[in-house]
C-alpha cells in the first residue's frame, strides 16, 4: 500500500484521510479521481462512438494548420525587437529540436531524419550554433531562461561530447536561472551512462523516456527493438545520477496490442514508479506520415478494444496512486504537475502539460515552434530550408501567426478547461471585458450535449469537467474553436479524439 503525505494530507490508495490542512485537502480533492468515480459508466461505449472524431490536441490555439507564410522571418524579427528592452523581465523557455534517429519507428509522428552519417549531425550542430548566436543577439541579458527542453528525433543521438558542446554553447549566450527546469527526451536504445552523465553535468534535471509497450510482438510491428532490461538500465542510471523527475511514455492503439499484453506493460511501469506517466493515443495518420503505411491497418486494435485498453490503464494508474491530470498525463500526488493543477497554474505547450507559464518560448532548430507575446512562428521543416535561411543570415521562420483578441480569449478558455478541468465564467468576463453568454452563444449550444451526457456540469458561474468528461477534453475544447469549420477538409489534419 502506497502512502503519500502532502502538507498534512494522507493519501492512502487514493483516498483522502481528513486532517488539519483543509486548503490543500480541498484542492487535491478537485483533481483526484478515485477508482470508484463514475468513469466507466454503462453508456461509455456509446459516448466514445458519439464523440470519436478528428480533433486537435490543443498544444496551441490557433492550431498549426492556421500558421501562414505571411508571418515570415522579417516579421518574426520585428516582433522580437519589440520585446528587447531593459524593462522586459519576462522569463524565457528554450526548445531545441534534434531531429536525428538511427532507426525509423513506424508509429512516430515527429519530424525526424533517419541517418547513420555522423557528419550530418556535426553540420546541423554548426547551423544550430549560428541560430543560437542570432537569437541571443536580440534577447536582453536581463531576461532569464527558466526552462529548456530538448526534443526530437532523439537528442541522445548526439554523442556525450556533442551534448556538452551544444549545452555549454547555449549557456554562454543566455542567462539561466539557478533553478531552471532542464528536460530532455532520451531513447534507451544505444544510450550509455556517459550520455546521461554529460546531460547531468550540464544541468539537466528531468528526463522523458519512450517505452511505448513492453510486448515484443508490438515492438517488432513498430520496428522498435527495446526490451524491458534496456529501459530499466536507463532508469537506474538516471536515478543514480540524481535526475529529479522521470517521465515514461506509453502508447495505446499500436498494432498487435491487446488488453492483456498492455496490462502487463502497465504493471511493469507501475513497478518502475516514475514521477510522471504519459499514455498517448496512437495517432494513425498515414496521409500525413507516409511511413505509417508500413503498419497494417488490420493489425490495429478495434475502437472498442482501444477503449478497454485506455480504461484499464487509467484504473490501474489511479489504483497505484497516480493522479489523472487530464488528457493523457498522470503524475504522483506530490509531483509539481499535480500541485500546479491544484493551484490553477498548470499550462500546456507544444510538449504537453507544463508547470511553467507566463514565459516567452523560443524554438531552435528545424521545425521548432516559438510562442511569445501573441505570436507563433515555426522554423523550416526541412534541413535544406533551415540551412538556406541561416546561410542568408536571417531567422529560419517559415510560417507563423499573430493572434487576435478573439484568439487570445479562446486560447485562455481552452487552456483553463484542459488544465484546471473547470472554467470560472466571471474570471473570463473580468479579464476580457465580455459578456460570456452573448459572446459565446454558439459555444454554449455546442456544450449542451456534453452537459446532457454528464461530461460537464454547469453550476452557477462555473463550468466543470466531470471525471468521465476527462476522456473527452479535446471534444469539449473544440466547442470554443472558431476555426474548425474553416480548415480544409480535403484530408483529415488531426488524429481521432478517442
Amino acid at each position: 500500500m502506497k502512502i503519500i503525505i502532502i502538507c498534512g494530507i494522507t493519501i492512502e490508495s487514493n483516498l483522502i484521510i481528513i486532517n488539519h490542512c483543509s486548503i490543500y485537502k480541498e484542492k487535491l480533492s478537485r483533481v483526484i479521481m478515485k477508482p470508484d468515480d463514475d468513469l466507466i459508466g454503462p453508456n461509455l461505449a456509446e459516448l466514445m462512438k458519439k464523440y470519436d472524431r478528428p480533433g486537435p490536441r490543443y498544444t496551441s490555439y490557433p492550431t498549426a494548420p492556421l500558421f501562414s507564410k505571411e508571418f515570415d522571418y522579417e516579421r518574426y524579427k520585428r516582433e522580437i525587437i519589440k520585446l528587447n528592452h531593459p524593462n522586459n523581465k519576462t522569463d524565457l523557455s528554450l526548445y531545441l529540436h534534434i531531429p536525428f534517429c538511427d532507426t525509423l519507428c513506424y508509429f512516430c509522428g515527429c519530424t525526424t531524419i533517419i541517418t547513420q552519417n555522423r557528419d550530418r549531425v556535426k553540420e546541423y550542430l554548426d547551423y544550430l550554433k549560428r541560430e543560437i548566436d542570432l537569437l541571443s543577439s536580440y534577447i536582453h541579458p536581463n531576461r532569464k531562461v527558466i526552462q529548456m527542453h530538448w526534443g526530437g528525433g532523439t537528442p541522445t543521438y548526439l554523442t556525450p561530447v556533442e551534448i556538452s558542446g551544444i549545452a555549454s554553447y547555449i549557456k554562454k549566450r543566455f542567462t539561466f536561472s539557478d533553478d531552471a527546469e532542464l528536460s530532455v527526451e532520451i531513447d534507451p536504445r544505444e544510450l550509455t551512462l556517459e550520455h546521461l552523465q554529460a546531460l547531468r553535468q550540464n544541468g539537466f534535471n528531468r528526463i522523458s523516456m519512450g517505452v511505448q509497450d513492453y510486448s515484443e510482438k508490438v515492438l517488432s510491428a513498430i520496428n522498435r527493438n527495446q526490451g524491458e532490461e534496456i529501459t530499466r538500465q536507463a532508469v537506474e542510471w538516471s536515478r543514480s545520477l540524481g535526475f529529479v523527475s522521470l517521465n515514461l511514455d506509453l502508447v495505446y492503439g499500436l498494432p498487435l496490442q491487446t488488453l492483456e499484453s498492455f496490462e502487463k506493460t502497465v504493471d511493469h511501469i507501475i513497478n518502475v514508479s516514475p514521477e510522471r506517466i504519459a499514455v498517448y493515443n496512437f495517432a494513425y495518420v498515414p496521409w500525413i506520415k507516409p511511413h505509417q503505411k508500413l503498419i497494417k491497418p488490420e493489425d490495429l486494435p478495434t475502437p472498442e478494444n482501444k477503449m478497454k485498453i485506455l480504461l484499464m490503464t487509467i484504473k490501474k494508474l489511479i489504483d497505484a496512486g497516480y493522479i489523472y491530470i487530464g488528457m493523457d498525463h498522470f503524475a504522483k500526488a506530490n509531483d509539481e504537475l499535480t500541485i500546479s493543477q491544484m493551484n490553477k497554474s498548470l499550462h500546456r505547450n507544444f510538449q504537453g502539460y507544463s508547470t511553467k507559464a507566463g514565459y516567452d518560448l523560443f524554438g531552435l532548430g528545424m521545425s521548432s515552434i516559438s510562442y511569445f507575446a501573441n505570436n507563433y512562428a515555426q522554423n523550416a521543416k526541412t534541413l535544406t530550408g533551415y540551412y538556406k535561411a541561416i546561410d542568408a543570415g536571417h531567422f529560419a521562420t517559415d510560417v507563423g501567426y499573430q493572434m487576435s483578441f478573439d484568439d487570445e480569449l479562446r486560447k485562455y478558455i481552452i487552456m483553463r478547461l484542459m488544465c484546471d478541468l473547470a472554467l470560472e465564467i466571471s474570471e473570463v468576463e473580468q479579464k476580457f471585458k465580455i459578456v460570456f453568454k452573448e459572446y459565446f452563444k454558439d459555444a454554449i449550444v455546442s456544450l449542451q450535449p456534453f452537459i446532457e451526457d454528464k461530461l460537464m456540469q454547469r453550476s452557477g458561474g462555473t463550468l466543470k469537467v466531470t471525471s468521465q468528461g476527462r476522456l473527452f477534453l479535446r471534444n469539449i475544447a473544440m466547442c470554443f474553436d472558431a476555426y474548425l469549420t474553416k480548415i480544409s477538409k480535403e484530408k483529415p489534419l488531426f488524429s481521432r479524439t478517442v
